[in-house]
């Protein structure tokens, strides 16, 4: 085999590999989507006065093992005005067509 080849195989592997590893995160990131909405559906947290602390919405930078994409995923969620906090840090569904 040349090492023409060989080059190209190796960054066709690469590329193969970056673009599995993007779409995992992705795929992970639209699950935190999920079970935020769905945490807050089932708290009834629709408005500031019913609003719920979440435990996983400060990131923890001492934590070992895999990472917890919940935090970034509410600050989407924050971010595209789907859900609201309070000043006291307790966090409430703005959207509920979600």
């Amino acid at each position: 085999m040349s090492e023409t080849l060989e080059i190209m195989i190796g960054i066709s592997m690469l590329l193969g590999v970056i673009i599995l590893t993007r779409r995992y995160h992705a795929w992970r990131i639209k699950r935190a989507y999920m079970l935020i909405v769905e945490d807050l559906k089932s708290n009834n947290a629709y408005d500031p006065e019913s609003a719920i602390e979440l435990t996983y919405a400060q990131r923890n930078v001492l934590k070992m093992g895999l990472r917890d994409h919940r935090p970034m995923a509410l600050d989407h969620l924050i971010l595209d005005n789907i859900v609201g906090t309070t000043d006291e840090d307790r966090y409430f569904l703005k959207d509920k067509t979600v």
